[in-house]
């Protein structure tokens, strides 16, 4: 069984690429710096929510592998 945990940092660089490439397409696509930094500054947000979220969402309960998980 794998006991790595993933820390903040992997969540933060994520979000930031993530942010990055928006900010990127989006200035490729309006030429506007201040709407491309504003889409990226969202994008950040949103995709760090999103994963904070999910992460949350998993269980690191260690359980018997012939036991169901509903009951």
């Amino acid at each position: 069984m794998n006991d790595k945990k993933i820390g903040v940092r992997v969540y933060l660089t994520l979000s930031a690429i993530a942010g990055a490439l928006v900010g990127v397409i989006w200035y490729g696509g309006v030429r506007k710096v201040n709407d491309a930094i504003i889409a990226g500054g969202i994008t950040f947000i949103v995709v760090l929510v999103l994963i904070a979220t999910m992460a949350l969402m998993v269980k690191d309960e260690p359980r018997d592998q012939n036991e169901p998980r509903l009951k």
